[in-house]
């Protein structure tokens, strides 16, 4: 138990655990793949727990798999997590988790207040107040609630997996980014209808802006969201900024830009010096079997028979 506490407050926050009733060879497991704005959790005690955490300074969702969950935040009354509705936690507030079942494994989700904070402001293209007050639970039979749980499942899956995409310098960044957008699509807040509702058209020298700086740095890693501070402009109204302007969504144009510099980059290079991944790899392309097709698809040949010549 006092490693489990240890865990919890190394990854999580600091807390209190109380054993409600303890079961014979119990066995505690915690598999968690954190970062600085976003950590998910497969967790399970294993024996029911009480447990206080106080104040969080943090998002937070816990979003059971199996079993159940009692918890109150602040003031208000005891609600209840299960497979079917998770709990949603506010950065301020003490928390209780008055009755974390034994037979409970939950994904706990932790957003930095800032991370979130700030996505939203992108996608609003305005300020938000802070906190955001986000409604306590968030249905996860379907909707937008279901496509989130299906989101965190992946990332969770590698908790434990070194070379798994939510690890990866580039894929994990935009993994998490859109986990913290997810939230903010599935749950319930004061700026919900302003997400969904119509986007003002974004001004050609936002999308010139962007489409400079992939010019200029084709190789480096550019998130959407990257592209949209960019630009000045959430990442929606710069997807339909791009989709009137261009044609295309903004990571389409970056993919182009990037298979064009391959190509030239191929044609001009000495195959006994080069190779393909080397120059793909410079370029952006991490997954090599992606690269070949959609580079075929483009230049009807494969790289290697540009490469030569």
């Amino acid at each position: 138990m006092d490693e489990a506490r240890a865990f919890l407050g190394r990854y999580y926050y600091s807390s209190f655990v109380d054993v409600l009733s303890w079961r014979r060879n119990w066995q505690s497991r915690f598999d968690v793949s954190p970062s600085d704005a976003l950590t998910v959790g497969d967790l399970q005690f294993g024996t029911d727990v009480k447990i206080r955490f106080g104040e969080l300074g943090a998002y937070h969702v816990n979003l059971p798999m199996a079993g159940s969950l009692t918890w109150r935040q602040g003031r208000n009354v005891p609600l209840q997590a299960t497979t079917r509705t998770a709990a949603v936690f506010q950065p301020i507030g003490d928390t209780h988790l008055e009755k974390w079942d034994g037979d409970c494994r939950l994904l706990a989700v932790k957003i930095d207040r800032a991370a979130l904070e700030d996505e939203l402001a992108r996608l609003l293209d305005a300020p938000v107040r802070s906190p955001v007050t986000l409604a306590p639970t968030i249905d996860i039979t379907g909707g937008p609630g279901a496509s989130w749980l299906r989101l965190l499942r992946l990332t969770a899956a590698d908790a434990d997996q070194p070379q798994g995409l939510i690890n990866h310098p580039i894929i994990g960044a935009r993994l998490r980014e859109a986990v913290v957008a997810g939230l903010l699509g599935a749950a319930d807040h004061p700026y919900r209808d302003r997400l969904e509702g119509p986007r003002p058209a974004v001004a050609p020298s936002a999308i010139r802006r962007v489409v400079e700086a992939v010019q200029a740095e084709p190789g480096k890693p550019f998130t959407v969201a990257d592209l949209a501070a960019i630009a000045g402009v959430s990442i929606r109204s710069l997807q339909q900024g791009f989709q009137r302007h261009v044609g295309m969504s903004p990571m389409t144009h970056l993919r182009r830009v990037r298979l064009a510099r391959v190509h030239e980059h191929l044609r001009q290079s000495d195959p006994s010096v080069h190779t393909v991944t080397d120059i793909a790899y410079r370029y952006g392309f991490t997954h090599m079997g992606r690269f070949a097709a959609e580079y075929r698809a483009r230049y009807g040949v494969v790289p290697r028979e540009t490469l030569r010549g």
